[in-house]
């Protein structure tokens, strides 16, 4: 009889660590959910942010339509993009044609002097800073998650449960081209 009790308490027990390791699971993955909405949030922002940037450039580098269609089909690619990978290579993308556009506030003085450009570039690059932290903690928050499914014992139930590696927010093979200053010819 005190054999069945000890059977019935070692199924409890793992019953109970099953649930709390589910548990904790959940709260990760939801941690994840989050900081990507977050990113989502900031980048929305930045869209948003873009169509006022590029009239205003437009007065000034009218014939500079190459980089300003650039940086309206990068953002259309970046509005339309779809979980984390996507995200990601879009606003890469996007953040290579903005980078342009800054660029060529260089090579017009009036543009650069004009404060509603200067107004603009700041929140712009006020956004960025924000964006980059977010990043940042999404890819915490995606590393505790993932670790948290691969830690003994939890990975024992982590794939009876459903969970799944989930990808980082990286600028992977495109790192080079985000970290080069554009080059302005004409």
């Amino acid at each position: 009889m005190s054999t069945g009790w000890i059977v019935i308490g070692i199924i409890v027990v793992l019953i109970l660590f099953a649930l709390g390791a589910y548990n904790r699971l959940v709260a990760l993955s939801q941690r994840v959910g989050q900081a990507f909405a977050d990113i989502d949030v900031q980048l929305k922002q930045r869209h948003d942010l873009i169509p006022n940037l590029l009239e205003t450039v437009k007065g000034y580098a009218a014939h500079e339509r190459g980089t300003l269609d650039d940086v309206v089909k990068a953002r259309n690619a970046a509005m339309s993009a779809q979980g984390p990978g996507q995200v990601a290579a879009a606003e890469n993308q996007l953040s290579g044609a903005l980078g342009k556009l800054i660029a060529l506030s260089e090579a017009y003085p009036d543009l650069k002097a004009n404060a509603n450009f200067q107004q603009l570039a700041n929140e712009l690059s006020d956004l960025e800073n924000k964006i980059a932290a977010s990043r940042r903690f999404f890819n915490n928050a995606v590393q505790e998650y993932n670790t948290g499914i691969q830690q003994m014992p939890a990975a024992l139930f982590a794939g009876m449960f459903g969970f799944t590696r989930k990808d980082f927010f990286d600028l992977g093979a495109a790192r080079t081209e985000v970290e080069q200053v554009p080059q302005v010819k004409f």
